[in-house]
């Protein structure tokens, strides 16, 4: 009961610059919430869709991967259908590249969307408790000056105690808000090279398949002649 009086207490004596940093930090801990389950979710789709069409790509089989990616929303679904498209009018590896590239320009946005607000409270909120600190050394000096000499030394600790509570939480709300903004971003960042790396992948088994294609219309036509010789010869 002591404890519950107590965080009654220490809210109270913060005054009335708690309530705009309650807000944010209420808007602040949904957004958190929101990113963290948006971006796992992401993260499990996109490695899902592509354990399911990395076999087709291998084997050449671009319709079947089409049609896997076109049923998807997952991000690498988007950069995979951008570079199967832009195949069938373009086979140099750099249109391809640009195409799926253009997805990427989609996808990281949506990553990072709503994250930067999380650090923007966060130092909001320690400006909000500074400021309420000071106004509270304000008015403790300025009551301090208008009673009697042995009460100064009470009024004034208790008035710096209570100017103190706004920027003790403005710091227990600011410093996790700045942990939670760097680890949904590296989260991010660890996605968008999931993409970049399945990107390259795409893009060399293209280009391979490609190659062994050449190759094969080229070493037909050689045999030719000298299938059509052993023939006269016969």
């Amino acid at each position: 009961m002591n404890t519950f009086n107590t965080v009654v207490k220490f809210f109270v004596d913060c005054g009335p610059f708690l309530y705009p940093s309650l807000a944010m930090m209420t808007i602040g801990l949904a957004i958190a919430v929101e990113r963290f389950i948006f971006l796992r979710r992401a993260r499990s789709e996109n490695r899902q869709l592509w354990d399911q069409v990395l076999p087709m790509l291998q084997g050449g089989k671009f319709k079947e991967a089409a049609g896997a990616v076109a049923s998807s929303e997952a991000g690498i679904g988007k950069i995979v259908a951008n570079g199967l498209a832009r195949m069938q009018s373009a086979r140099r590896r750099e249109d391809i590249d640009h195409a799926m590239e253009e997805g990427m320009m989609e996808i990281v946005p949506r990553l990072e969307k709503r994250t930067h607000y999380i650090a923007t409270f966060a130092n909001t909120i320690t400006l909000v408790g500074l400021l309420g600190t000071i106004i509270g050394l304000i008015k403790g000096f300025t009551a301090v000056a208008q009673v009697n000499p042995a009460e100064k030394a009470e009024l004034l600790s208790a008035s710096i105690s209570v100017a103190m509570n706004n920027t003790a939480f403005a710091l227990m709300v600011a410093i996790p808000f700045l942990l939670i903004h760097a680890f949904l971003q590296a989260r991010a960042s660890e996605i968008v090279d999931s993409l970049e790396a399945a990107k390259i992948t795409f893009l060399n088994l293209v280009q391979r398949l490609a190659g062994e294609s050449q190759g094969r219309d080229y070493r037909e036509p050689q045999q030719a002649p000298g299938m059509r010789a052993m023939g006269t010869a016969d």
